[in-house]
């Protein structure tokens, strides 16, 4: 069985073997180029010196083409790989009736599916993880400078959660083949699924595997922090700080009280503190307040107000890795357990 499975799979997984060959070799001659130039680009030393921004943003203009195209590459690998490997597993031949025939000869209908769910469905895992760790390879030197491995993206493209999509999109598609009985609309329902559970992985389920923390800034004049006119007058706002190789989930603008202000008191403290600011809007004719009154004003408000935010700090990315990995392979083992009790008690 093992041998005949291997047969019918060979193509794909020489394919798919040649398609990694082939991207190793240009990521290796890239990824050996970039790694030439992070040494020579004074990276590493730039702080002790000064301002690092100009010699990073020229590091990171080179190889842009390559970087942008390998992350959507990962993440497409999982899914496409289950729907291709997976869909047809069961869906084809109960399509085309054959079988009838492959499950009445010495080999039981239990057997013929743990030997294909087993071997395909481990080639799937072994060719998503190996260019997962082909992709953290080369991006190390980039990911020295971004120093963020938490974000959306760079997260869902590092470590080891490639084996728990690959598995996860496998055992959907596979049980998609078995229940729909038709190969391209198991495909578009594997595709449709895997991309709902991932998007509710990501944006609901990640942010709380595990309890965020809670710590304090500073406000910041800059991107950060700004100010709102309103018919009575001005108000300011600060969106989520930029903290290096953190999670930032939320902040709010919170008192040394820890208490988040109203919209009238933030006037009233406007109005006082920075009555060029605060104030009314003026006439059309009126000129604007200068930099220097905004920035006086920031300093006035960062003495009295800071911001609170939750967030996930970069010591936890590989528990997040751990536990979002063990959540697709529970779900690919349920999907597996399901295929075999509908294999062996539905279909006849």
């Amino acid at each position: 069985m093992i041998w005949l499975t291997w047969r019918q799979f060979r193509v794909q997984g020489m394919a798919a073997l040649g398609l990694l060959a082939a991207l190793a070799v240009v990521m290796l001659v890239t990824g050996l180029h970039l790694r030439d130039l992070y040494n020579s680009s004074g990276i590493s030393t730039c702080k002790a010196h000064g301002d690092c921004t100009t010699v990073e943003a020229s590091f990171l203009a080179h190889e842009s083409l390559l970087r942008n195209l390998l992350g959507p590459l990962l993440l497409a690998i999982p899914v496409i790989t289950g729907i291709f490997w997976g869909a047809p597993l069961l869906a084809r031949e109960l399509e085309n009736g054959t079988y009838r025939l492959a499950w009445t000869q010495s080999v039981t209908r239990t057997r013929w599916l743990a030997t294909k769910l087993t071997l395909v469905g481990l080639a799937s895992i072994a060719v998503a993880e190996l260019f997962s760790l082909m992709v953290q390879w080369w991006y190390s030197p980039i990911d020295k400078v971004n120093m963020n491995r938490l974000t959306q993206g760079v997260f869902d493209e590092r470590g080891i959660v490639a084996i728990g999509y690959a598995a996860f999109a496998f055992a959907l598609a596979v049980t998609a083949g078995a229940l729909i009985r038709r190969t391209l609309p198991a495909m578009a329902s594997a595709l449709l699924g895997f991309a709902a559970v991932r998007l509710i992985m990501t944006y609901w389920i990640r942010p709380h595997l595990i309890s965020p923390a809670h710590t304090t800034t500073t406000l910041e004049f800059g991107p950060n922090l700004g100010f709102e006119a309103g018919p009575s007058g001005a108000t300011f706002v600060a969106h989520n700080p930029n903290i290096p190789n953190t999670w930032v989930l939320s902040s709010r603008i919170v008192d040394h009280a820890g208490q988040t202000p109203t919209t009238q008191s933030l006037h009233r403290f406007l109005q006082t503190a920075c009555p060029s600011i605060g104030a009314p809007p003026a006439s059309a004719g009126g000129s604007p307040p200068s930099e220097q009154a905004f920035q006086a004003c920031v300093s006035q408000l960062s003495a009295s107000f800071h911001l609170a935010v939750t967030n996930q700090p970069g010591s936890r990315y590989w528990p997040l890795q751990g536990y979002e990995t063990a959540i697709f392979l529970g779900l690919a083992l349920i999907l597996a357990g399901s295929c075999f009790w509908w294999v062996r008690h539905r279909l006849t």
